[in-house]
């Protein structure tokens, strides 16, 4: 053979991928290249609102919980801005959503193996020589470069989420929060906005809007079909359920299993943070002052069925479903908080035959995050596979474990220790 051929090509390079390149520059063993067809590292850029906090405490970096003498911690990251004592009299163990993104760019580029403003357009798989060829286009130049590996890890992430009747109507008066930044203009000349769901992402949209009612004059309406603007559960106990310990123990059941149970632990990764909910409060609060109408409306037990334009503006279908009650609602700027939805690139077609999926046409994962294949080389994955490991496996705080796991394996040896008991509570009783 007269190519190179990598151990192991990462595609996407979000906070998963990204850990698990800085990981690996201590492993001269594991060769590797991660490409991401973005410019440059941006993480959810348009939801970078000044005064989000990370949900994670700042542990829950890159590299920490699996070497916290690493180079590339948040701690080192601080030493090397000079803002060491600033973080040491914040006194806070979570940190704004906009130093994170700035920490996780300072990572990339400290690190050779992440190449952005590439596309993976084709991946095949040679059965001959057992490996994976990885075509790459050069966003700027289209230009095609074909790459050579014996392990993928996909890290593709997920996509925001739209319903049908609002995709028709995309636009910059119509969007999904995770673009609330790229339009905010838009609603600040508007004479009504509406924002629909209850998740955080709604509610720090909600709370940016809220701020910046009285200036701007608009009416501001926040809708949704859950019974209240529920807080996400955030107990200390609660929380280890974020643990690797609950992925065990997630794990090991059928999948018809998970599927119920996953429906039932909404409030842990769905609900709005304590301190978002407070934030809203005060600030409906001091909108009221001298106010006899504050001219902003929190619609609970309502679902949205459609929408549609009318004149200049938008009419929303509405129906509060506990008293079957249909009414309209005008907005001339609609927000949809409607979440994501994993994303399964279309160049895994390529070789969807060699992948088992299961009858919802969801990736097949072991428990150490392989996809069951039909070759005998491994494709890793970060992303999709919350059917299959649970609540946690989008959580930022188990990244760095699941690395150490893909890592322990490309080896074949324990570089990173992996311990059974990680926290307090015990989930499996056979177990004790």
């Amino acid at each position: 053979m007269d190519h190179h051929v990598y151990d192991l090509v990462g595609v996407g390079i979000g906070p998963f991928n990204l850990s698990l390149a800085a990981l690996l520059e201590d492993t001269p063993e594991i060769d590797s290249v991660f490409f991401d067809q973005k410019p440059e590292f941006d993480w959810h850029p348009g939801m970078l609102i000044v005064g989000t906090r990370l949900q994670v405490p700042f542990m829950a970096d890159l590299v920490t919980l699996a070497d916290p003498t690493n180079r590339y911690s948040f701690l080192n990251y601080l030493a090397e801005k000079n803002r060491l004592y600033p973080f040491y009299f914040l006194q806070r163990l979570d940190i704004p959503r906009r130093e994170y993104n700035d920490y996780c760019k300072w990572v990339e580029s400290e690190l050779n193996n992440c190449c952005f403003g590439k596309k993976v357009v084709e991946l095949d798989y040679l059965e001959t020589e057992e490996q994976y060829t990885v075509t790459v286009q050069d966003i700027h130049t289209n230009e095609q470069e074909t790459f050579h590996c014996r392990n993928l890890v996909l890290g593709t992430g997920s996509a925001p989420v739209l319903p049908e009747a609002f995709r028709e109507l995309a636009s910059d008066r119509v969007f999904h929060t995770s673009q609330f930044l790229d339009y905010q203009d838009r609603c600040r000349d508007a004479r009504s906005v509406t924002v629909v769901g209850s998740g955080q992402s709604a509610a720090e949209a909600f709370r940016e809007l809220l701020k910046e009612r009285m200036e701007h004059n608009y009416k501001l309406t926040w809708i949704t079909r859950s019974e209240s603007f529920f807080s996400m559960e955030e107990s200390k106990l609660t929380v280890e359920q974020f643990s690797p310990d609950y992925v065990n123990y997630f794990y090991q059941f059928a999948q018809d299993k998970k599927d119920r149970i996953f429906k039932t632990q909404d409030l842990l990764y769905k609900g709005i943070s304590s301190h978002t909910i407070t934030d809203i409060y005060n600030l409906l609060y001091e909108n009221s002052v001298s106010n006899e109408e504050i001219n902003v409306d929190l619609q609970v037990l309502t679902e949205v069925n459609g929408i549609r334009e009318k004149g200049d503006t938008y009419e929303i279908q509405c129906r509060q479903w506990e008293q079957d009650y249909e009414f309209t609602r005008e907005s001339d700027v609609v927000i949809v908080g409607t979440g994501y939805h994993p994303h399964v690139p279309g160049f895994i077609k390529d070789i969807e035959e060699h992948i088992s999926w299961d009858e919802k046409g969801r990736y097949e994962v072991e428990p150490d995050y392989r996809l069951k294949v039909k070759v005998p080389n491994e494709i890793y994955v970060q992303s999709g596979i919350s059917h299959s490991h649970g609540i946690g496996s989008t959580n930022l705080g188990l990244a760095v474990h699941r690395n150490k796991i893909i890592i322990n394996h490309l080896l074949g040896r324990e570089k990173f220790p992996i311990y059974d008991k990680n926290v307090f509570q015990n989930f499996d009783a056979r177990k004790l």
